[in-house]
C-alpha cells in the first residue's frame, strides 16, 4: 500500500508543519456507507484508490493524536509521520463488515506506533521497553495532574506512593522517572542537544476536539456492543443477576435477589461470579478477534 499511495509532505519547520496542516483540512471527512463501500472495494479488489481515501480522510485524526506527543522533543513531523504509518497499517488489517468505524480501529494502530517511535527515539531519557516501563513513561504526567502533584522538585511520599498504586510500578520507579521528567530545568530550556524542542511544549491543549470525540464515541459503543453480544451466553437467571448486580447505578442486595429467586445469598454469589468469568471471558475473545494484539480490556470488578 505504502507504494500507492501518495500522501501530502510534510516541511521541516512550524511553516511546513502549517501547510501540511492546512492541506489535509482539504480531505473530506467520508460518511460511515461511503467509509463501508470504499473499504469493501480495497479488502475484496485491492483497490488502491480506495485505500488511499481511506488513508487521507483520517490525517487529521493521525495529527491531533500526534500533536499530544510535541511535548517529547522530536520533530513533531516525524511523528506525524509514524502516526500515518499506523494509520495505513490499520487500513490494511481493517474488516468493514465487523460493523464498527475505521476511527474506532485506527486509534490503536496510530498511538502503537507513534509510542514505538517516541520510545526508539528519545534521547533526554533511555528508556526500557517494558509494559511498566512504558505505563509510567506516558501516563505519569497525566496522572500528577489528576491529584495535583504539579509542584516543581520531588514528589511527597503520599504521592509518590498513589501513583505507584495507579501505574502499578515500584515507588523507586515513580521516584525515578519524575527526576527525569522533571528535575529543576526551566520551562524554555531544550530538551534535546540539537536545540530542538522545549520544556513548556509539555504545556499542550488537553480538550478534545471533533475527531477525538467521535473516537470516544465509537470506543464506547463498541464496548456496549461488545457487552451485549456476550451478555447473549447467559441463561435468563444469569443475565438478571448481572445485570442487577454490576450493571445498576445502585446495584440490588444479595438478600433482594435470593428472595426473588427463592434462593440462599450465597447461590446468588455463586451465580454471579459465574456470569461475571463467562461476560468477561466473551468480550476478550470478542476484542481480540476485532483488534488482535490491541484489545480492550475486558470488564473490571
Amino acid at each position: 500500500m505504502a507504494k500507492t499511495t501518495s500522501l501530502p509532505a510534510i516541511a521541516s519547520g512550524e511553516a511546513g508543519l502549517q501547510r501540511y496542516l492546512q492541506e489535509i483540512r482539504n480531505f473530506p471527512m467520508l460518511q460511515p456507507d461511503e467509509e463501508y463501500m470504499l473499504a469493501k472495494r480495497w479488502k475484496e479488489h485491492g483497490d488502491s484508490r480506495a485505500a488511499e481515501k481511506l488513508i487521507t480522510s483520517h490525517l487529521r485524526l493521525v495529527a491531533k493524536i500526534a500533536m499530544g506527543y510535541r511535548g517529547y522533543g522530536l520533530p513533531i513531523g516525524e511523528v506525524i509521520s509514524e502516526g500515518n504509518v499506523g494509520l495505513m497499517q490499520a487500513v490494511k488489517k481493517f474488516e468493514p463488515d465487523k460493523g464498527f468505524r475505521l476511527a474506532t480501529y485506527a486509534m490503536w494502530w496510530i498511538k502503537a506506533s507513534i509510542q514505538e517511535f517516541v520510545l526508539r527515539s528519545w534521547s533526554l531519557v533511555k528508556m526500557g521497553t517494558t509494559a511498566n516501563q512504558k505505563k509510567l513513561f506516558f501516563n505519569l504526567r497525566k496522572v500528577k495532574s489528576q491529584i495535583e502533584a504539579m509542584q516543581d522538585g520531588d514528589l511527597r511520599p503520599d504521592q509518590v506512593e498513589l501513583i505507584a498504586k495507579k501505574l502499578g510500578v515500584t515507588e523507586e520507579d515513580v521516584v525515578s522517572m519524575n527526576r527525569r521528567l522533571g528535575g529543576d530545568t526551566s520551562l524554555n530550556a531544550t530538551i534535546r542537544e540539537d536545540g530542538e524542542g522545549e520544556w513548556q511544549d509539555w504545556l499542550v491543549d488537553e480538550s478534545d476536539n471533533q475527531e477525538e470525540m467521535l473516537v470516544q464515541s465509537e470506543e464506547q459503543s463498541m464496548r456496549h456492543g461488545l457487552l451485549q453480544d456476550a451478555m447473549e451466553k447467559l441463561t435468563d437467571r444469569e443475565r438478571r443477576v448481572f445485570e442487577a448486580r454490576r450493571l445498576q447505578d445502585d446495584p440490588a442486595t444479595l438478600e433482594d435477589l435470593s428472595q426473588e429467586f427463592g434462593v440462599s445469598r450465597e447461590r446468588i454469589r455463586q451465580i454471579e461470579v459465574r456470569a461475571f468469568e463467562k461476560v468477561q471471558k466473551a468480550v476478550k475473545n470478542a476484542s481480540q478477534r476485532l483488534l488482535g494484539p490491541k484489545t480492550l480490556p475486558a470488564p473490571t470488578a
